[in-house]
């Protein structure tokens, strides 16, 4: 028999004025012989707990550049990371969006997708944390070919699916009825879509997003494409947002965390916390590093 080493965990526990440093602890608890465990934080005495402060903002990106650390040394397989304040961060001088920028940035990855799941549904966005005004005028045909081409090689190597199997939102109600409710499907999506279909791989849409996603729900597609941030984050947590997870495609590494804030209005009021969300990434970070060795 050969031996698997243990799946090396690094955690960091995010805004230290959140509910990170308490789902940590939970979840550590609770999943102990899963993996190693390494978390990544401090006790720093002048943290407020609730508040939203630049100290804060300067310890959750100190956390996530010791996470960086830790992956490049090859001392964890894989990095998950409690939630940050973007307020709290951008007070203290640091302009991301998210973890997901922060990441793309520091590792110089080009074509990273924000995947969204629980139990399930899966979704990856094709744009994110932008403005909805924005929305249509950001999606152009690379970035569409580019999400989508990460998203079915992922599923592919992290996911063990060997033909997945995706359907594409219209970002207009009913995909804009062939035209007449505007004209992003038409002119963006729907060639793009007949381009990729061309090797032969199983792309169904535009459609509109509310059959997609209840299609999706009844396990006929692996992942929704999703114009926008609400249209994926809507539907989730209506059916499943204790099992929520965030995976951060085309990185490097493995990278999950939990589908929730800060939570700092509930952060002195600790029998109204859970854990499973975060507990549901360590166990998606531990899958997807052991899907890579067997690759």
């Amino acid at each position: 028999m050969i031996k698997i080493d243990k799946v090396r965990v690094g955690i960091t526990i995010g805004d230290p004025a959140g509910i990170g440093p308490i789902i940590t602890q939970l979840a550590v608890k609770k999943l102990k012989g899963l993996a190693e465990f390494i978390v990544i934080g401090n006790k720093p005495d002048n943290v407020s707990p609730g508040r939203i402060k630049p100290l804060h903002g300067r310890l959750s990106i100190g956390y996530l550049d010791q996470g960086l650390r830790l992956i490049k040394s090859k001392r964890i397989d894989c990095l998950v990371t409690c939630p940050i304040s973007k307020e709290a961060i951008n007070l203290a001088g640091y302009k991301y969006s998210g973890h997901t920028e922060y990441f793309a940035e520091k590792t110089k990855s080009r074509n990273t997708v924000m995947m969204l799941l629980n139990e399930r549904i899966r979704f990856s966005l094709i744009t994110r944390h932008i403005p909805l005004k924005n929305v249509s005028k950001s999606l152009n045909k690379e970035i569409i070919c580019n999400n989508i081409l990460t998203t079915y090689k992922s599923l592919q190597k992290l996911f063990n699916i060997s033909k997945p199997r995706l359907v594409v939102c219209g970002i207009n109600p009913h995909a804009s009825d062939n035209g007449l409710i505007g004209e992003e499907e038409n002119k963006i999506i729907k060639p793009i879509l007949i381009r990729l279909r061309k090797a032969n791989r199983k792309i169904d849409g535009p459609i509109s997003a509310d059959i997609a996603i209840l299609r999706a729900s009844n396990k006929e597609y692996d992942c929704v494409m999703a114009m926008y941030h609400d249209q994926a984050l809507i539907p989730l947590k209506l059916i499943g947002k204790d099992s929520g997870v965030n995976i951060t495609l085309g990185l490097p590494f493995i990278r999950t965390s939990p589908l929730h804030g800060t939570a700092f209005d509930i952060v002195n009021r600790r029998k109204l916390i859970n854990p499973d969300s975060l507990i549901a990434a360590i166990k998606l970070a531990v899958k997807c590093v052991l899907s890579q060795r067997k690759a």
